[in-house]
């Protein structure tokens, strides 16, 4: 686990890792950008060359690709060192929050104000929140400035301070 961000992108630039476990210092925002509604062809067109290299047997077929998600969600964060980033979420899971909320609430604003209840005011706010960062292939290659998304979160409760100076 890291807490120092520069730290990590040093070791993604010098192909000594791929994965972290990184504790942001602070949370600064919730972002919930609107995007595109439907897949492009381009993009379509490299989804289906994907899954066509990966089996013979699979259909071919548009109709059985993931709905595009309309939003790219990011957290805007500091480090331990004060450095501010703002890293895209690409884990499922908030996919499926969201298609969740759409479906039960029927409005897309309501549904995006769902997802950000839940990623930053409650995890945010009131968990010891993680993110598990992966590499992109593309941006891990390329060495950008910053090659890592958020694949995932891990909010425990946050640790009490003990009266004691240490854990029982």
């Amino acid at each position: 686990m890291s807490e120092n961000l520069n730290e990590l992108i040093e070791k993604a630039h010098n192909n000594l890792l791929s994965l972290a476990v990184f504790k942001p210092k602070e949370i600064l925002k919730f972002i919930a950008e609107k995007t595109e509604s439907e897949w492009n062809e381009r993009k379509l067109n490299v989804i289906l060359s994907n899954r066509r290299q990966l089996s013979f047997f699979e259909p071919e077929n548009k109709n059985d690709l993931p709905k595009k998600l309309p939003y790219k969600f990011s957290y805007s964060f500091k480090d331990i060192n004060g450095k501010k980033s703002t890293l895209m979420i690409e884990d499922w899971e908030i996919g499926e929050l969201y298609w969740n909320c759409l479906k039960k609430y029927g409005d897309e604003q309501m549904a995006v104000e769902k997802v950000k209840e839940k990623y930053f005011d409650n995890f945010a706010k009131k968990t010891d929140l993680h993110f598990f960062l992966g590499t992109t292939l593309k941006n891990h290659r390329e060495k950008s400035r910053n090659p890592f998304v958020i694949i995932g979160v891990f909010y425990p409760p946050k640790s009490e301070p003990s009266l004691f100076g240490g854990d029982l």
